[in-house]
């Protein structure tokens, strides 16, 4: 390559400017006082951990957030939306009138018939609330009591990927922040040694391949990096490029980011780039987890009792039982969102033979961390958040037999649960028709939902927002309503 041409690759708009010796006269300065501007409206007075100063409007309910997010698509009526009349129009076809022309994926698309493939499952009482919970979820049957099943809640995207981008981030295209990066940019963090949104990943244990998930639904998107996610590996180094090389003790390690810290400063100060002081905050924070990270991880002093709690799984680094004792234990060093991700819900081919294996993954652990939270005084101060990206469809993907069916993805209705800081527990919210395909009373959509979660964390939605190209945004875009018949 020409290495002019080269060069001119690897200079940024920013780098001219800085460099340049002429400074381009008038017009240098019009455009350095226009970058000021926007500057400017991104950098909101911080108050003492970090927030942003007057967001809050009003008193939170919840200090952090759980979201225990079940990839993949889980389904409702076979988990938290009985629909026992079903059994009697058992392989029928799916009236028109009731999908009403709705947008069916490729799988099913062409399928001539739609038959109706009502649960095989119970659904018992097992809480005072009386809600009633598929048999294959006892243990979150048992705490119901504290749970809001929300069970009309729909989105638009019928594919995984722009519909987990739609939950996480609001929008269904890529490149915007993510939930966690938005609250931690608006709320700041209140533990100095671990980031204030970290990631848990775990893959469930059903026969079919699960999808994996995408950095981008941690992202940071056009807000400044030190605002993303950090995910936990599952195997090796916990957070990779943060231990020391050979060599290199701690002293050693801490002179050499406290040199890093300062070029960067200077840096920063002759080109005002906020990403540096993004990278600045992060090596600080990489220093600091090389002792949090270790510490968080070892739960050797944990009791019999705990694992009796979450299940013996628990012990095993990267499963979804040892995720949810570890968002409890980040819940007790000040996390401000911890997303957990469990991987495997997709089941177009096989209920009966995949879905028992996913629950028996998630139930147990899942009500021991209600638990273990209420016992050690944070549960009513911790939103918990549990659901996919969407449910599956009421008829049938393929051949349907008494003892084998699939169900495709359906946005359309599908249900998830909150429980913790500011819900009404022991409730339900929301209806859908007798098939379980279209919300009947009091849709929720995804948007509403998000705005609902940032009011219980005292943030008004509409409020927290971010100037990109030209224009505000916010998580919820220009939608969104706060669903207060959830709220306690």
């Amino acid at each position: 390559m020409n290495p002019l041409v080269e060069y001119s690759q690897t200079l940024n708009r920013r780098q001219f400017f800085a460099s340049s010796s002429l400074r381009l006269g008038t017009l240098a300065m019009a455009g350095a006082f226009a970058s000021q501007s926007r500057a400017d409206s991104n950098k909101p007075v911080r108050d003492g951990i970090g927030g942003i100063d007057g967001l809050l409007r009003m008193a939170p309910k919840a200090k952090r957030v759980i979201f225990l997010f079940q990839s993949g698509g889980p389904s409702q009526m076979d988990l938290f939306d009985p629909k026992p009349g079903l059994r009697d129009h058992f392989g029928k076809d799916l009236p028109d009138s009731v999908r009403n022309g709705r947008r069916l994926t490729n799988f099913t698309k062409n399928q001539a018939t739609k038959p109706i493939a009502p649960s095989k499952y119970d659904f018992p009482i097992s809480s005072q609330s009386g809600i009633p919970v598929s048999e294959l979820m006892p243990n979150i049957g048992s705490v119901a009591d504290d749970i809001c099943f929300v069970r009309s809640v729909h989105g638009e995207a019928i594919n995984h990927d722009p519909a987990r981008m739609l939950i996480q981030t609001g929008s269904i295209f890529a490149g915007r922040p993510s939930m966690g990066s938005w609250l931690t940019y608006g709320l700041g963090s209140e533990g100095a040694n671990l980031p204030s949104f970290m990631v848990l990943n775990s893959y469930g244990s059903c026969k079919r391949t699960p999808q994996p998930v995408n950095v981008r639904l941690w992202s940071s998107g056009f807000l400044p990096s030190q605002y993303q996610g950090v995910k936990l590996q599952s195997v090796g180094d916990p957070i990779l490029y943060v231990s020391n090389p050979k060599g290199i003790d701690r002293g050693q390690q801490g002179r050499t980011v406290d040199a890093i810290s300062r070029m960067n400063r200077i840096r920063s100060e002759e080109v005002a780039d906020p990403e540096i002081i993004a990278r600045i905050r992060q090596y600080e924070m990489a220093f600091r987890m090389q002792a949090s990270v270790p510490e968080l991880l070892d739960v050797s002093n944990e009791p019999k009792s705990t694992f009796d709690l979450y299940g013996e799984s628990a012990r095993q680094r990267g499963s979804y039982a040892a995720n949810c004792l570890l968002a409890r234990r980040m819940a007790e060093r000040g996390v401000r969102f911890m997303q957990l991700y469990h991987v495997g819900w997709d089941h177009h081919q096989n209920i009966p033979r995949d879905l028992p294996l996913m629950c028996g993954d998630v139930d147990q652990a899942t009500a021991g961390l209600i638990k273990d939270l209420k016992s050690r005084g944070l549960f009513d101060d911790t939103l918990i958040v549990y659901g996919g990206e969407f449910g599956r469809t009421p008829f049938c993907q393929g051949k349907l037999t008494k003892e084998v069916y699939g169900r495709d993805h359906h946005p359309w209705c599908f249900t998830m649960w909150l429980a913790g800081g500011g819900i009404k527990g022991g409730t339900t919210y929301g209806a859908t028709d007798e098939f379980s395909y279209n919300p009947v009373q009091n849709p929720v959509h995804i948007h509403d939902l998000q705005a609902t979660i940032m009011h219980l964390m005292g943030v008004d939605h509409t409020q927290l927002t971010y100037k990109f190209q030209g224009r505000e945004y916010r998580l919820t875009d220009v939608h969104g309503k706060v669903v207060k018949g959830i709220l306690a």
